[in-house]
């Protein structure tokens, strides 16, 4: 009952706030995970894809909180505009998510030059303006959190993902310097690493390749994979206040999977 009790008083606290938030890369998995998150606490969510129809139904299926925000973030120059659009529409933008990405899994002596910097087109440099953009309008209220993802890529090498290493690699650095720019303007930048969790992709990959879903597991101490709303939960704690005095870090998700020998 207390336990109720608390999370009826801090969801009331958010609708009262009357916050918005952006996610990147929302229509599906993680981003899904904590656009959900978002709206069941009451925060006005605009929900990014590039897919109209999946956007949409993704929309209708996380309920009033959840606006479209249908965009192909590789289109740069139509970043800017769109977040203005946000900005106008709802009065302040004060969470942005960085979710969206891509990965590619080939053998680094195949990997061409437009391959590598297609992944990092699309999971740095559209983050960067993303980024850019959304903390302009953060400034104006002199506070905001922006959050990136990042992956377990980074943390260690994974074989057969060098663009997709090299990006996540790039967004934890990001965020530390993103931090320090941005605190002067009340605004807090900060990082969820999720390991391996359990997403219709991920598992189906897994349970394709035995092999490597033993090892995943057998070096992860809590013995399992993660679930999506794993990563909403952590993305939740660093939007909202209950990090207020939290900028700058890089938090794994994973079970111990980073620490796991």
């Amino acid at each position: 009952m207390a336990t109720q009790c608390l999370a009826m008083v801090q969801q009331y606290n958010l609708m009262k706030n009357n916050l918005t938030a952006i996610v990147t890369g929302a229509n599906a998995g993680l981003g899904y995970a904590t656009a959900k998150k978002f709206c069941d606490n009451g925060i006005t969510t605009y929900v990014n894809g590039r897919n109209e129809e999946k956007t949409l139904k993704a929309c209708e299926e996380l309920g009033p909180n959840a606006k479209p925000f249908i965009l192909d973030l590789n289109n740069l120059k139509e970043i800017p505009e769109a977040v203005a659009k946000i900005a106008k529409e709802a009065g302040a933008i004060d969470i942005l998510v960085n979710n969206a990405g891509i990965n590619m899994k080939k053998e680094f002596m195949e990997v061409t030059d437009e391959e590598f910097q297609s992944i990092l087109h699309t999971n740095v440099t559209s983050v960067f303006v993303m980024s850019r953009e959304v903390s302009k309008f953060m400034k104006e209220k002199n506070s905001g959190s922006i959050i990136n993802i990042s992956s377990m890529a980074a943390q260690y090498g994974i074989p057969k993902v060098i663009a997709y290493s090299a990006s996540k690699t790039a967004i934890e650095g990001m965020t530390r310097a993103m931090a320090v720019d941005l605190a002067e303007h009340g605004i807090r930048v900060n990082c969820v690493a999720p390991g391996f969790i359990k997403t219709n992709m991920s598992g189906k990959a897994l349970d394709s390749d035995p092999e490597r879903k033993n090892k995943v597991l057998s070096r992860t101490p809590m013995g399992r994979l993660g679930e999506p709303s794993d990563i909403g939960d952590a993305v939740f704690y660093y939007a909202t206040t209950q990090s207020k005095f939290t900028t700058g870090t890089i938090l794994p998700i994973d079970g111990g999977n980073s620490i796991g020998f």
